[in-house]
């Protein structure tokens, strides 16, 4: 699979990773020989960059990874994980104490003396501007603890914040057929100044593989239940932001675009790898055909202008009014 340097990290990565969001077990029961056998399918795939997070199954990801990764060294992965989310969403919460205790805990989760790359888990906007925030990041590259530091942003306007600060490896943001605000500013401004970009909800929650129907049941612990107003956090976290009953109808027009035995789903990732400056996308998978699936993506040819030009065209006709000023 093709490798991408990943920004300020100077380190390759996979073009398509691997978010294990649902490894710990967030989204419903996942099994532990589940997980591995994904983790697996993941990797003979060419996949070498895996995101994890402190706060996905409090700890149960990072730790199924460490594990994995023990057991693969050949895998030569790449780890980010990601920090703040475990604390009250207030500024004063970032600070280095926390910053070490966290990145101990995870440390610990992993089984590594240096983490990878620590990303910002979407803190409250007015961490992103503060300098006493970048010089505890800092200090924790000088101390060994992290290699490398990143954020993970709601908005575009703190993706570019971010941006601006020397020391920021890589931006994760929401970047998909449904999400194009970020192609506007986002993706040139990282790329001018060597800054990765990770692209994440790559299926809007799996709206984009245009399998779910009205009929639809998700279960109660499933976010795509409980998040779709933003009750428990960002709404744009959930199908992107748009609301149910339009995304399926936008759903079922993107899939008409997938062509070449590709699936919807693959069409959507294969838009993500081809815009300029994404570094890589990071779908789930729940078992090991999904893992296969997403991996294969990056070998598919790119897109044709027209079919670019009908998601754009998509996009501006039925997703641009609900999500665009906001995010």
């Amino acid at each position: 699979m093709e490798q991408r340097i990943l920004g300020r990290t100077g380190r390759p990565v996979s073009v398509v990773g691997l978010g294990t969001w649902q490894l710990g077990a967030d989204w419903g029961e996942v099994r532990e020989e589940d997980a591995f056998a994904v983790l697996d399918a993941a990797v003979e795939g060419g996949v070498t960059f895996f995101d994890t997070a402190d706060v996905y199954g409090d700890g149960r990801s990072e730790q199924l990874i460490g594990r994995y990764r023990r057991e693969r060294p050949d895998a030569d992965l790449f780890v980010a994980t990601k920090m703040g989310r475990r604390a009250e969403q207030t500024p004063e919460n970032y600070v280095l104490a926390n910053f070490r205790a966290w990145n101990d805990r995870s440390r610990a989760n992993l089984g590594v003396d240096t983490l990878d790359l620590v990303q910002l888990h979407c803190p409250p906007t007015a961490v992103y501007s503060s300098d006493e925030v970048y010089d505890a990041l800092d200090t924790l590259v000088e101390e060994r603890r992290i290699a490398a530091y990143a954020v993970s942003v709601e908005t575009c306007a703190e993706a570019l914040t971010a941006i601006a600060r020397p020391g920021v490896a890589s931006v994760q943001i929401i970047l998909n057929p449904f999400r194009l605000k970020p192609l506007e500013e986002v993706l040139p401004a990282a790329a001018g100044a060597g800054v990765g970009i990770i692209a994440r909800v790559p299926l809007a929650s799996g709206l984009l593989t245009g399998k779910y129907t009205r009929d639809t049941v998700f279960a109660a612990d499933d976010h795509r239940t409980y998040n779709r107003h933003g009750e428990a956090f960002d709404q744009g976290e959930t199908f992107s932001g748009v609301d149910f009953e339009t995304g399926l109808e936008a759903a079922a027009e993107f899939a008409a675009l997938a062509s070449g035995g590709a699936t919807p789903a693959q069409t959507a990732l294969r838009w993500i790898i081809q815009q300029p400056g994404v570094t890589s996308v990071i779908p789930g998978a729940r078992n090991v055909a999904q893992a296969r699936a997403n991996a294969a993506a990056a070998a598919l040819p790119a897109l044709d202008d027209d079919t670019l030009k009908a998601v754009r065209d998509l996009y501006d006709r039925r997703i641009r009014a609900q999500v665009h000023g906001r995010w």
